[in-house]
Formats: C-alpha cells, sequence, structure tokens
C-alpha cells in the first residue's frame, strides 16, 4: 500500500506514534509519505520506503495569519495525486482530518480517510465553541476513526454524538528498542550514587500533566529515602517545577533533561516512574517506562488504568493525591522483590499487549478494510 501520514512533526505522544507507526509500516514493505510542516521529531533514519513532503506557507499580505490549513489541504491533495496514495492517515481531528476531507474531494486520484484520535483534540480542543463543529466535521467525513484508548473513544462519543464508529487502536513500543543487553548509560554519569534511588517524570510540562503533584510525592519520598527526580521534557510548567524544588531545597536531588532522544536509554535508570496527570487520553511515558521494566505510578484518569494494571504493574492512585503516590513509590524502593516482580510484570504486558507486532496489524486490517469496501462494491 501507499500510506500518507500526516501529524504534528514536534516532541509529544501523538506524532512519536505516528512516526513510529510510519517506520514499521515502511519496514513492512508499505509506501510511507510523511506529510508536515518540517521533518517529524524521531524521523532520524534514512530508509527507502519513506518519504517527506514539507509544507510551505506563503505570507501574503492579504492574509493576516498565514493560512497553513490551506496549504496542508492542498499540499495533501498534490502527494495523493502524484503519488497514488491509498491511505491518508491523519493523528488529530483538528485541523488535520478537515485538511484531509479536503483534500480528498480536491484530489484526481480516489484515497481512504483515517483519523486517529489522541486525546488534546477532544479533551481540550472541545471545550471552544468555535471548534466543536469543526472536530465533529473532520471526524464524521473520515472513513475510519480510530482512538487510543476505550476511554477516548467513549468519550468522543459523548461529546460529539459521532456518526461514524470510533475503533480503539492502543498506542504502541517496538520492544527492540527498550532490549538492552548491557546498561548503556550509568547513575555515575549523571553524578547519582549508587545508593540513591531514581524517580522520573517524563511529560512537555504543560499544567494537565501536574508536575507539582510530582514533586510533591518526591519531596516526601526524599525525607524518607536517598533519591533523585530526574524529569525528561521541556514546557510552560518547567519553570514552576525548578523554583519550587529550589523553595524545598531540592536542587541537588532534581535533575532537569530537558528534551532527549535517547529515552529508553535513560528510563533504565529509574527505579519508578511518577505520571500524575489530570488528563491523559494513553499514557505513552507510562508504557516506555514499562517497556524497559519500570513499574508505573499513575493517575485514575483517562487512558492510564488501560496500560497500568493496578498492583500488577505498578499502582493507580486517586488525582492529586502526592501523599498516596509517595506511599506506592516508597513500597516499590523498599521491598526488591516486590519492585522486582511489577518490573518483569510491566515489561511482558508493555511488549505483548502493546507491542508494534499487534498494533501495526491492526492498522494495515483497517487501511485494507476500507480499500476492499470499494473494491467489494464494484
Amino acid at each position: 500500500m501507499k500510506i500518507g501520514i500526516t501529524c504534528y512533526p514536534t516532541i509529544g505522544g501523538s506524532g512519536i506514534v505516528a512516526t513510529e507507526l510510519g517506520k514499521m509500516l515502511a519496514e513492512r514493505g508499505h509506501e510511507v509519505h510523511f506529510i508536515s510542516s518540517s521533518l517529524p521529531f524521531r524521523l532520524e533514519h534514512v530508509d527507502p520506503n519513506i518519504y517527506f513532503h514539507e509544507v510551505e506557507v506563503n505570507h501574503y499580505q492579504v492574509f493576516r495569519y498565514p493560512p497553513y490549513d490551506l496549504a496542508l489541504a492542498s499540499k495533501m491533495a498534490e502527494v495523493i495525486d502524484h503519488e497514488s496514495l491509498d491511505v491518508l492517515h491523519v493523528h488529530y481531528a483538528v485541523p488535520h482530518a478537515v485538511c484531509a476531507k479536503l483534500a480528498k474531494d480536491m484530489a484526481r486520484h480516489p484515497v481512504k480517510v483515517v483519523t486517529t484520535l489522541h486525546g488534546t483534540d477532544i479533551t481540550v480542543l472541545a471545550d471552544d465553541p468555535s471548534l466543536k463543529s469543526v472536530i465533529r466535521y473532520g471526524i464524521n467525513n473520515s472513513d475510519a476513526v480510530t482512538a487510543v484508548s476505550d476511554s477516548l473513544a467513549l468519550q468522543t462519543k459523548d461529546i460529539f454524538h459521532t456518526e461514524v464508529p470510533i475503533e480503539t487502536v492502543h498506542n504502541f513500543v517496538d520492544p527492540r528498542l527498550y532490549d538492552f543487553t548491557e546498561q548503556p548509560l550509568n547513575k555515575a554519569k549523571f553524578g547519582i550514587q549508587d545508593d540513591e534511588a531514581v524517580i522520573v517524570h517524563m511529560s512537555n510540562f504543560r499544567p494537565v500533566k501536574r508536575t507539582p503533584d510530582v514533586l510533591e510525592a518526591f519531596h516526601m519520598v526524599r525525607q524518607k529515602q536517598k533519591a533523585k527526580l530526574l524529569l525528561i521534557g521541556d514546557g510552560p510548567e518547567r519553570s514552576v517545577v525548578m523554583d519550587e524544588a529550589a523553595a524545598r531545597g531540592l536542587e541537588e536531588d532534581v535533575l532537569f533533561l530537558g528534551s532527549q532522544r535517547q529515552v529508553p536509554e535513560l528510563l533504565q535508570l529509574a527505579d519508578v516512574m511518577l505520571l500524575l496527570s489530570e488528563k491523559e487520553s494513553f499514557g505513552l511515558a507510562a508504557l516506555e517506562a514499562m517497556a524497559v521494566g519500570v513499574p508505573v505510578v499513575g493517575t485514575n484518569i483517562g487512558g492510564i488504568p488501560e496500560v497500568i494494571v493496578d498492583q500488577e504493574t505498578g499502582y493507580i492512585v486517586p488525582l492529586g493525591a502526592a501523599e498516596e503516590a509517595a506511599r506506592c513509590t516508597l513500597e516499590l524502593l523498599t521491598s526488591p522483590n516486590k519492585a522486582e516482580l511489577m518490573g518483569a510484570g510491566a515489561k511482558d504486558r508493555a511488549v505483548n499487549v502493546f507491542s508494534a507486532e499487534v498494533v501495526v496489524s491492526q492498522y494495515e486490517a483497517i487501511y485494507e478494510r476500507q480499500l476492499n469496501v470499494d473494491s467489494e462494491a464494484l
């Protein structure tokens, strides 16, 4: 098949999943065309089956704001026709699904539009009355729609009363990226002592990620256990956490690593991950930690309970319950046998239930089903 993929190219769960999906599809012999404003973050290796089409926006004086949406739809239509795409798989309802519908109408070559919902387009943007109808339009005019969790699929139906079926296809990991024969990094490289536990949090540091809760839980842990907190990522809440860490006298114990490409290598240093978000449609950070055998303490919201099995691969705690998160973390740090058992369970669940082999096959089946609709009608 010839498959077009459009996603946000910057760091974030949706872009990571879309890029990894494209790479896996290319490995399976499909021809993959990325259509985006810039090269996706994790598209760092050359592959003869992967092509990149950059969306360029002209800055005409007549427009107050550059019309990216129109430029994207035009580029999509161009690639559909020139490359004879079979499927255009877009990640996020706005603007991508709407642009895909416009591109499909403009293109001469027939194409199927598959839209994957990742969360923010439903849980945040739906609160904006000016966008709600546009999001519903993009979803209802897709040939197939998927959501990254059962929770998100139900939420979408409740909010938008959508006409099309929404199929859950969870996010995934490529087990090959998380299987280390030896430790690629060691604690000493980051100034961490052997007797210090390592707690990790990874996000884009937006308010919904509740990074102050992470710091509060760590502070409670630190009062009873020698530990370091590794913060991977960047965003608007980073300065808030830095100020709070300084106010609590934790400057030496909280390491701000910023955005990183070596995520699996960093995660294998951790003993526990904290994911205490108030909105999380899936929880890709949790899955990546589980893939290297790290148990996760997460909140009971969104798709997180679909990833973490409470008391088997980590712990589920109520939103805002920093004290309970600290208690669960300490239990793991002070009970090596339990931590090892949960870590093994986490890895097994990540690389089997959420393996790329399983999930990419689900997407292929969706593509093929859509293409067969037309062939059966002939």
